[in-house]
């Protein structure tokens, strides 16, 4: 979290001083939803590889 923050700093850093910390908090806010979207997809993708590799891994071992 601590580097989210950091980004969203440095991304903010060429507001005035008056919209930095605003910005700072819309850019941690966007940040973390991001986050949040990419575990949701590789959560809900790794199951359905998961089940696909296995059925990969049975077909290449019971090859002759």
């Amino acid at each position: 979290m601590h580097l989210i923050l950091q980004l969203a700093h440095r991304l903010s850093a060429t507001r005035s001083h008056e919209d930095r910390g605003a910005a700072l908090v819309e850019y941690a806010l966007l940040i973390v939803l991001i986050a949040m979207v990419v575990v949701a997809a590789l959560v809900g993708l790794g199951e359905g590889l998961s089940g696909t590799f296995s059925e990969i891994d049975s077909g290449v071992a019971n090859r002759p």
